[in-house]
């Protein structure tokens, strides 16, 4: 097992880049790669950096010249063979070759376009620009490498011995959270956590203990999967994930009308339902408020597997999705539900206790399983906080998020506005966002 305080010591001699494979990056950003390239391959987008937490300073934590270096050789990764025939050859969601071979030519020659980068304020202003295909690839690359050079920075006025003691304190919450899953009859539960996490090893460590203390699921244990392909592929696990905001926020932003954007959230699920099925058929319908987007649903939408929640309240988002199985004809007790959002045990042992027996209960474990150093050093300079990189433009027109969740709501006052308008979204309950 790698010494981790003794790498991040020796950080200083650069013998661990951030990101050391394209395929360091989220199961669900190759899904949706594919899909764009197939459907939408010559839209222009562009990406932006977005630190909802002003208080973390990033620009005077990080030094601009060590963050450029990261993402210079990022840029310089390409797909190995091995790589390659990874995804070529392997079964994910019960499918083999999940990736077309027109995909996997294009992704085998990809690499990451360019990315500009200012300071302002006390933050970096990082945005790429170009094809949908290749700049949304850059998404999570960017938010690993941002998170782990401000624990790097933070790392690097320590000594050895404090780096083992914190890793040690580090482990120790680790695997007495995982003592408490172990408790939970019939938990099924993923690691979703390279988007934010404290490093790379970190996070395989996690993965590590994950397997060990709940057992895969493959053999009858509660640990379904990762959503890191790279950790994934070197650790013979599930790669899982399904699809994420920027599908409709993209298509909503080229509707050239109200009607049209009312639409777009149900035309990518349409392409979506073309590709897929079984447990990729997940619905995230929060991107414009849950309530309004099942109401307004079509019917062929309330035979999938089930939906994902990743915003507000999610007792609430979840009695909403029984309500609307139940009124659509559907058995709510053979659907998925997928718990994501700001997960901590305490929260997951609620809601598997609620909902156990009433829908098939699965939790997306993120920030709080790879990046829970809160309170392990002075001014909990390793706490975590919210980074996010979304797309902000497509074809020179904004792009708009509402969540359930006024706190994530993302995009120009005015069009927030208009999207409001349009989706009928009325009065929604303003919640932290820790991550």
């Amino acid at each position: 097992m790698v010494d981790i305080a003794t790498r991040v010591y020796n950080h200083r001699w650069q013998i661990d880049p951030i990101v050391r494979s394209l395929l360091d990056t989220d199961f669900y950003k190759l899904l949706m790669c594919q899909s764009v390239y197939r459907n939408n391959r010559d839209t222009q987008v562009t990406f932006s950096l977005i630190n909802r937490t002003k208080s973390i300073r990033l620009a005077d934590l990080i030094d601009e010249g060590e963050l450029r270096e990261q993402l210079d050789y990022a840029r310089g990764l390409r797909l190995s063979r091995g790589e390659s025939t990874w995804l070529r050859g392997n079964t994910f969601y019960g499918k083999r070759q999940m990736f077309r071979s027109d995909f996997m030519e294009w992704f085998e020659t990809f690499q990451l376009p360019p990315y500009h980068l200012e300071k302002r304020d006390g933050q970096y202003e990082l945005t790429f620009e170009g094809n949908w295909p290749e700049v949304m690839m850059w998404e999570i690359p960017a938010l690993a490498i941002l998170m782990e050079l401000r624990s790097r920075a933070v790392l690097r006025e320590m000594k050895r011995f404090e780096l083992q003691v914190l890793y040690a304190r580090g482990m120790t919450r680790v695997w007495e959270k995982i003592e408490r899953l172990k408790r939970i009859d019939g938990l099924k539960i993923a690691d979703f956590g390279t988007r934010r996490r404290h490093g790379f090893l970190w996070q395989d460590w996690c993965v590590q203990a994950m397997v060990e203390g709940l057992g895969e699921a493959s053999q009858g244990g509660a640990f379904t999967g990762t959503s890191n392909c790279l950790i994934a592929m070197r650790r013979d696990l599930e790669a899982v994930g399904t699809n994420a905001h920027e599908l409709p926020m993209v298509m909503a932003a080229l509707a050239d009308s109200d009607a049209e954007l009312r639409d777009a959230p149900y035309k990518v699920l349409e392409n979506w339902h073309e590709e897929h099925d079984g447990n990729l058929r997940i619905i995230l319908p929060d991107t414009y408020g849950t309530k309004g987007f099942l109401e307004r649903a079509p019917d062929w939408l309330a035979a999938w597997t089930g939906i994902r929640i990743d915003s507000g309240n999610p007792f609430e988002s979840a009695e909403t999705a029984i309500n609307w199985w139940t009124a659509r004809g559907e058995d709510p007790t053979q659907k998925l539900v997928i718990f994501s959002d700001g997960l901590d045990v305490a929260q997951i042992e609620e809601l598997h206790a609620r909902f156990k027996g009433r829908v098939k209960v699965s939790f997306g474990w993120g920030t709080l399983l790879t990046n829970d150093f809160r309170d392990l050093v002075p001014g909990d300079a390793l706490g975590p906080f919210s980074l996010v990189c979304k797309a902000v433009a497509a074809n020179g027109r904004p792009t708009v998020k509402l969540s359930d969740n006024p706190e994530k709501a993302t995009g120009p006052a005015g069009e927030i506005s208009r999207y409001r308008r349009v989706f009928e979204v009325g009065a929604q309950e303003r919640m932290d966002v820790l991550v």
